[in-house]
């Protein structure tokens, strides 16, 4: 794994992104930083971390989706790579809250942003970005964001947490490549958060309903079943969950 360390960046995806663009770069090179001014989460949203108290990294993957279709799986395979990370240190109640928040109790521990490039000769280049709230302890703007810190009550090593998420992520990425993805899936969807359970949404015409998650579909959609039975997907920003 190569690693590029950095005091302070705008963002780490932007960076191996740019980076990626200019020189040929080893499969899961990875930029981490103590600081990230610009920070941001899926489709745009703004994430603000203390500076070097949390894991804040991106890390470069090619040549494990092939396909366009079927993009979401790399989603699939990184959050469990988060999950499994966060098992072996016993943090409790662990769920996936889709598309890609990991919570801890109910609350957020980490968020995960992947932008993926397709490039003319067909082949796919994913940027994998993700902040994982370790040692922060002051959350007071986030009432539902914590950290493995405050959860655990006590300090843990960034370093060695960053050497441990990126080989879960190699390992969950050959997984994919061996088309072993369905295990990836099965245990995804064991960790989706509030999944057969009833509860309220709202959608993007701010109109409220009750509904009940099912799944996910192969593109990234969330599925709920409504009142009346009826299915409905939804993409990225079209949902929003009352919990």
């Amino acid at each position: 794994m190569q690693l590029i360390k950095l005091s302070a960046i705008d963002s780490t995806n932007d960076f191996l992104k740019e980076r990626s663009k200019n020189q040929v770069l080893e499969n899961f090179t990875t930029v981490v930083t103590e600081t990230q001014t610009k920070g941001r989460g899926q489709m745009g949203a703004s994430w603000v971390s203390e500076s070097g108290k949390n894991l804040i990294m991106s890390v470069l993957v090619k040549d494990v989706i092939v396909n366009p279709d079927v993009v979401f799986q790399l989603n699939v395979a990184v959050a469990l790579s988060v999950i499994e990370v966060l098992e072996n240190l016993q943090i409790p109640n662990l769920a996936i809250k889709w598309p890609n928040d990991i919570l801890s109790d109910e609350k957020k521990v980490a968020g995960i942003l992947i932008e993926n490039r397709f490039k003319s000769d067909a082949k796919i280049e994913s940027v994998v970005g993700i902040g994982l709230n370790v040692n922060q302890k002051d959350f007071t703007l986030l009432p539902k964001a914590s950290s493995l810190s405050l959860l655990m009550k006590e300090e843990f090593d960034i370093d060695e947490l960053l050497k441990a998420v990126v080989s879960r992520i190699q390992q969950n990425c050959e997984l994919v490549t061996a088309y072993s993805g369905q295990k990836l899936w099965r245990r995804y969807l064991d960790y989706l958060f509030k999944k057969d359970v009833e509860m309220l949404f709202e959608g993007a015409d701010k109109n409220r309903f009750h509904g009940t998650i099912l799944g996910v579909t192969s593109e990234g959609k969330l599925e709920v079943m409504l009142q009346d039975k009826r299915i409905q997907t939804f993409g990225i920003k079209e949902l929003q969950m009352f919990y």
